[in-house]
């Protein structure tokens, strides 16, 4: 009889222990290291040197109006860069809830651009302009390169936009870069350089 009640009250304490491992909640995996933004040095060469701003939540509340209205706040962060001259680039980050809204994102973004000029020169019709694609860059899930040439002949002025929009998994970034001036003047292949590292640097 002793041997029989032993028996149970070890059966009865390794139940108790089974329940109590049961009850301990997993610890939670830690979340993923937020996607990294360009620095000052990687933006492309300038006759003064950059300043990178600081990283802010959400989109950003003027300026880029090609891709305004596109990417949602909740899951995106940008930063602004600037010279001492009239030259400034933008870097914004959505992090999408799965990897086929991240590719749907970077389609839509990329649609934007590319009928961008149409759209400028409708609400303005003294802007003349020429937009071309600049080509693929090869890195991740790949990068796409736009250049955007606006003037107003009236007042003789000219302004020269760069843009890129790439993607890493879930991670789609947008880099803008402008100045006066025209495509000439502007740094085609030290753009596609940095555009190469923002989608590099994502994940």
């Amino acid at each position: 009889m002793r041997t029989f009640r032993t028996t149970l009250l070890t059966a009865a304490a390794a139940g108790l222990a089974v329940t109590a491992l049961a009850q301990v909640p997993a610890a939670a995996a830690p979340a993923p290291a937020p996607p990294k933004f360009l620095s000052a040095g990687q933006l492309p060469a300038s006759l003064t040197p950059w300043t990178a701003g600081p990283v802010r939540q959400g989109v950003p509340s003027e300026g880029s109006v090609c891709t305004a209205g596109i990417a949602p706040a909740a899951g995106t962060r940008h930063r602004d860069f600037r010279t001492e001259l009239d030259t400034g680039a933008r870097q914004t980050i959505t992090v999408a809830a799965t990897t086929a809204q991240a590719k749907a994102l970077a389609a839509e973004l990329r649609s934007a651009l590319e009928t961008c000029l149409d759209r400028l020169k409708e609400q303005d019709p003294g802007l003349e302009g020429e937009a071309f694609y600049q080509g693929r860059v090869d890195i991740e899930e790949g990068a796409h390169v736009y250049s955007i040439d606006t003037s107003y002949p009236e007042v003789g002025s000219t302004d020269i936009g760069l843009y890129s929009v790439g993607r890493d998994g879930r991670a789609v970034t947008v880099v803008e870069w402008g100045q006066l001036g025209d495509l000439d003047g502007a740094p085609l292949e030290g753009f596609k350089n940095t555009t190469r590292t923002a989608v590099a640097k994502l994940y």
